[in-house]
């Protein structure tokens, strides 16, 4: 089955809608394939926070980095602009913005972010890569920012 684009944009907004808004994690596993081969990736190093550097694969490891996101880290006034969508690779690519905190220290930051995300023919996400501010976040949590 071929998505159009405006699908692809569709499931892309409504991903980073749930995930704005901070709704459940069932909820965000939602938009998610039940194929084998998911996976989550927030690039990074390991060393400099448990959510980085490391495939989160199968829906039981998507949930456990969303569940480790939220053990750490609260976010606000995150938002969405910039969508750009490959229909023949399925793949969609937004800058996201928020001001996020390190629970354990308090120290808050304000970061510019960038997904992927990679789409099975239903729609719904097989690969979920971010790229972002992984200093800010190892020394915030340091409680050093």
């Amino acid at each position: 089955m071929s998505l159009s684009r405006s699908q692809l944009l569709f499931s892309a907004q409504a991903f980073c809608d749930a995930f704005r808004d901070a709704k459940p994690i069932d909820e965000i596993l939602g938009h998610f394939s039940s194929t084998d081969g998911v996976v989550a990736i927030e690039h990074g190093l390991p060393q400099l926070a448990p959510f980085l550097g490391r495939n989160f694969s199968g829906l039981d490891g998507v949930k456990q980095y969303f569940e480790t996101i939220s053990s750490v880290l609260k976010y606000k006034d995150m938002c969405f602009s910039g969508f750009v969508v490959d229909e023949e690779a399925r793949k969609a690519s937004m800058k996201g913005k928020a001001c996020f905190t390190w629970l354990s220290t308090g120290q808050s930051w304000d970061e510019v972010f960038a997904y992927t995300l990679d789409f099975d023919a239903e729609g719904k996400i097989k690969k979920y890569e971010v790229w972002a501010d992984s200093g800010a976040a190892y020394l915030a949590g340091r409680g050093e920012l």
